[in-house]
């Protein structure tokens, strides 16, 4: 009978040890757990990076003209998707340096120099706004004659403007575009609406001549110089990676890749 008894104690013992402890993994995490977690630093994917700043390149289109799908397209390269140190802790998204012209605060990274003077902005809607400005010069005037929802057009003309050093970059920005459909966000415009503002950006651009400005291009936003691989037959991420000398993560966050998968053709973004 105490046998009995002794061998009852235990096996309610053992039940109730793993009921408790079926209990604890079952319930949800606590609210402190979750925003330690979303506070992380955890990546941006591509398609977050473009729901949470489409708005603002929307608004930036219809005031100049600048197509949104482009705007996007520049910020997920220069910022890769948000998650680079500009993008994080100055809100920096295009990689505008100070320039003699600017007044606000700074932050010191080494660049085409071991020490290069990069602007920081309060919120990432200041850099979106001002990579419009850093467009409205001379040397961009005949991209906003195009029409507003011409991405191509804007890709090629930015590669001969010199935006970019890189002869595909015009490929990589209309690659990235119809990728994520980004071209949704821009739309057309009629004969008057486009002479109306096509008036306002000239005036712009020349007030800022006249003024004197606009500070030397080079000063404030060198040439996008960077690495493109067009990946070939048989090519994976790991392959890659090591010809370049990079990780498979810098890859992966320079392009939005959310997964391993490469197609024939694509075109990664190694450095810049």
């Amino acid at each position: 009978m105490v046998k009995s008894l002794f061998a009852l104690l235990v096996a309610l013992t053992l039940f109730s040890s793993c009921a408790t402890k079926r209990g604890r993994t079952s319930n949800p995490p606590s609210k402190t757990s979750t925003q330690r977690n979303s506070s992380s630093g955890v990546s941006l994917s591509g398609q977050a990076y473009i729901n949470q700043y489409k708005d603002i390149a929307i608004r930036e289109m219809n005031q100049y003209g600048i197509p949104a799908s482009i705007k996007l397209a520049q910020a997920l390269l220069e910022s890769g998707n948000g998650n680079s140190y500009l993008a994080r802790e100055a809100n920096n998204h295009f990689g505008i340096k100070c320039g003699g012209v600017w007044n606000g605060r700074s932050v010191r990274r080494a660049d085409d120099n071991p020490n290069d003077c990069f602007r920081v902005y309060d919120n990432a809607e200041q850099s979106f706004k001002d990579h419009s400005q850093f467009l409205l010069r001379k040397r961009y005037e005949k991209l906003f004659t195009l029409d507003k929802n011409d991405y191509r057009g804007w890709a090629k003309g930015l590669k001969e403007a010199g935006y970019a050093t890189n002869p595909r970059y015009p490929d990589l920005l209309v690659d990235l575009i119809e990728r994520y459909e980004l071209y949704r966000y821009d739309r057309g415009e009629t004969i008057v609406e486009k002479e109306k503002r096509e008036e306002v950006v000239e005036n712009i651009i020349e007030v800022k001549e006249e003024t004197q400005q606009v500070a030397k291009t080079e000063e404030i936003k060198p040439p996008v110089a960077m690495v493109i691989h067009e990946v070939k037959a048989s090519q994976t991420l790991y392959g890659i990676s090591r010809q370049y000398n990079v990780t498979i993560e810098q890859i992966k966050q320079l392009n939005g890749l959310e997964s391993d998968n490469l197609s024939i053709g694509q075109l990664l973004v190694i450095t810049k």
